[in-house]
């Protein structure tokens, strides 16, 4: 019981971050655009990346509404956390410029907070994955059983 209250948790939290960064950047889509291309990084994408983040973060939210997804929707959470952490530790050591291209309360962290909230959720996700395996491990074993 403790496990699924924990599990109901993590994805109420993943998801309340990714409909809010998805909203956020869908609220002023122009701007988060054009951040995007004036990235050092992904120069040359800025026509498509904004939307494949939009759409991953709002798909990904789904699939942690829904119960049968929940363990893909917590892998996709990971990967895309450490996408994101990994793209501003690739910023802040390798790029002269830094463009931001968060929106909402988290452009209002610093770089250094930012990584740290990254990588709170990045092993907030982890915990999500082992404990959601557990459950679905358990609920398949029970279905064999009985």
């Amino acid at each position: 019981m403790k496990r699924k209250l924990a599990l109901e948790v993590l994805a109420f939290l993943f998801i309340l971050l990714f409909c809010y960064a998805a909203f956020n950047k869908i609220l002023d889509f122009k701007k988060f655009s054009v951040q995007i291309g004036q990235s050092p990084l992904l120069t040359g994408f800025g026509d498509i990346i904004p939307i494949q983040v939009i759409v991953s973060e709002i798909v990904v939210s789904i699939m942690l509404m829904i119960p049968r997804f929940r363990l893909t929707g917590f892998i996709a959470s990971y990967c895309l956390m450490v996408m994101f952490t990994a793209y501003i530790f690739a910023i802040l050591n390798f790029s002269s410029y830094i463009p931001c291209s968060c929106g909402g309360v988290l452009e209002k962290l610093g770089w250094t907070e930012h990584l740290i909230f990254n990588a709170f959720f990045v092993t907030l996700a982890v915990v999500g994955c082992v404990l959601q395996a557990k459950v679905d491990f358990e609920s398949n074993v029970n279905r064999v059983v009985a």
